[in-house]
């Protein structure tokens, strides 16, 4: 990347780890430009309203900050929502909105992005994924779903893209005490079928958020991420969380997935 100040685009910054993001790329002296739905003032930092499942205004909203900056160097994509539920009565449009959201979001940023900097000779795309991508949640089964896909997405476009002087990352946050809890879409539908399991798990799930981690400082994580010179394809945050990611790999799986049923599917 040049050495000049570097421009830095955040998806989902109005809030929660996003906004702890924008805050710490500013701080950090970047040229902050925030893509959200809902208004947003912050000092020193753009906001422009876009819809991230809109490819169309996707693209025009870079188009704008390509105006106004003339590159984009870094891009984190952290817009994103939950919903919960049994997937046996989970409406398929209700699924079909998580991947357009969680997933498709990303991508249609990245694409917006990845011609501008391969012109411009390199840039950063982090995408905020989730330990629920490797410890797939009961209940929660598209949300895993479409973090899980953004982690292949980001493997594979990380080989992609290495030539040009772009570096594609993922980074895993566990739980962290945020607005995000308040805001998933919740269906307690079969309840009755599944024995109150189903609203068991997400009020276990929603305890644990509740008392999870800060979102500022997974936030100013993201941008150290954002910010260090070489990165790998996938982080994540927090010491107890990376021990049980790498307990997700080295267990056997059966043994994996019954813990994780005995947790969130009891």
């Amino acid at each position: 990347m040049a050495s000049e100040r570097k421009v830095a685009l955040v998806t989902g910054g109005s809030s929660g780890i996003g906004l702890g993001a924008v805050r710490a790329l500013k701080k950090a002296g970047c040229a902050v430009y925030v893509f959200s739905r809902r208004p947003f003032e912050e000092p020193g930092v753009t906001h422009i309203p876009c819809d991230v499942t809109d490819e169309a205004a996707v693209t025009a909203a870079v188009d704008r900050v390509k105006e106004s900056a003339g590159r984009v160097d870094i891009l984190v994509n952290c817009a994103g929502f939950g919903i919960s539920g049994a997937v046996e009565y989970t409406d398929a449009a209700d699924a079909r909105r998580q991947m357009e959201v969680n997933f498709f979001g990303a991508v249609n940023l990245t694409k917006a992005v990845l011609p501008l900097m391969r012109r411009q000779g390199g840039g950063r795309v982090v995408n905020v994924s989730s330990v629920a991508a490797p410890a797939a949640i009961p209940f929660q089964a598209f949300y895993s779903a479409s973090k899980a896909a953004l982690n292949a997405y980001t493997a594979a476009l990380a080989n992609e893209v290495r030539p040009f002087g772009v570096t594609v990352t993922a980074v895993q946050p566990g739980d962290i005490a945020t607005g995000f809890t308040a805001a998933r879409e919740k269906s307690a539908a079969g309840d009755e079928v599944y024995g109150g399991r189903i609203s068991r798990s997400v009020a276990k799930m929603e305890r644990d958020e509740q008392q999870g981690g800060d979102p500022d400082k997974a936030g100013a994580y993201l941008a150290k991420i954002a910010l260090k010179k070489r990165v790998k394809p996938l982080y994540t945050i927090g010491f107890s969380y990376k021990l049980i990611c790498f307990l997700l790999k080295v267990l056997p799986c059966g043994l994996v997935n019954r813990l994780i049923g005995i947790l969130y599917a009891k």
